[in-house]
């Protein structure tokens, strides 16, 4: 490949197709994480950094996780992600608390089930920090996007609860029980891993430059319909325009109950005839 001016142009096929594999595109590739210990890292951050690994793949990556360890940080992790191939945004995370997969002794579930996150607290909806963290943590745990889930396949739930400066990560499996009905009971199971996170620092991007990391290509934008609306539940609702109508020249539907028997006519000066009563 050789480069003129900032342009990257081809020599070969392969390098061709490499270059097309890394352009933009209207719908981006499943978002990868690339995971990297430290040269100083204790057992505590190792072993977490495996277990993480459980869920993330290695390839081209936009997310990545840094584990390390010394003495005025020990037990760090660095999460982050990329943008155009830039660092967006970095939070450093310190493990206070760890409880690995192996040290509960349930069953799991399969590798590559696509977790339900829930988020509680709420800095993850007032703070600008807590936002973006909860932002980067939904992109690195939120797997392939797919059109449709079945319920059998609603088994894995990732916990995050920020509380009183700390954040707390767990790890459940979803269980289906009987309930008499057609809906199941849902129990959940603690399987691991479990964090207990205290926030150190943090790089946030610019808010021109977040903006520009989230702008939706035209082509993607829905065209908006006229006379269409719909409310918080996702209903859709639509306007209809109608020319004004002669409701006297209205035609319907004839009853036999309704017609008027000729002898139920009474003229007015005339009076009703009353049955004569025998005594």
């Amino acid at each position: 490949m050789t480069q003129l001016d900032g342009i990257v142009k081809p020599k070969t096929r392969r390098s061709k197709r490499f270059l097309e594999s890394r352009a933009p595109k209207l719908i981006e590739d499943v978002k990868n994480t690339m995971i990297m210990k430290g040269g100083n890292a204790s057992q505590t951050v190792t072993t977490a950094l495996k277990d993480i690994e459980f869920f993330s793949k290695k390839s081209d990556c936009s997310l990545f996780l840094f584990g390390s360890h010394n003495k005025k940080r020990p037990h760090n992790f660095i999460f982050g992600r990329m943008f155009d191939f830039h660092v967006l945004d970095m939070f450093e995370l310190g493990i206070e608390k760890f409880i690995s997969l192996s040290q509960i002794k349930t069953s799991k579930f399969p590798e590559g089930t696509k977790p339900m996150l829930i988020f509680a607290g709420e800095v993850f909806d007032t703070d600008n920090e807590y936002k973006r963290l909860k932002s980067l943590l939904i992109d690195f745990y939120r797997g392939p996007t797919v059109p449709a889930v079945r319920l059998a396949g609603l088994e894995h739930v990732l916990h995050f609860t920020a509380l009183e400066g700390k954040i707390y990560m767990r790890s459940y499996r979803c269980l289906l029980k009987k309930s008499g009905c057609r809906t199941p009971r849902i129990e959940l199971e603690e399987i691991g891993p479990s964090f207990d996170f205290v926030m150190r620092r943090t790089h946030l991007a610019s808010d021109d430059l977040y903006k520009l990391a989230h702008r939706q290509p035209k082509a993607l934008k829905p065209k908006k319909k006229k006379n269409i609306s719909h409310d918080v539940f996702g209903t859709s609702f639509g306007r209809v325009h109608m020319q004004k109508q002669d409701l006297s020249k209205l035609k319907t539907r004839k009853m036999k109950g309704l017609r008027k028997r000729k002898g139920e006519v009474v003229k007015e000066d005339q009076e009703p005839k009353v049955a004569k009563v025998e005594s």
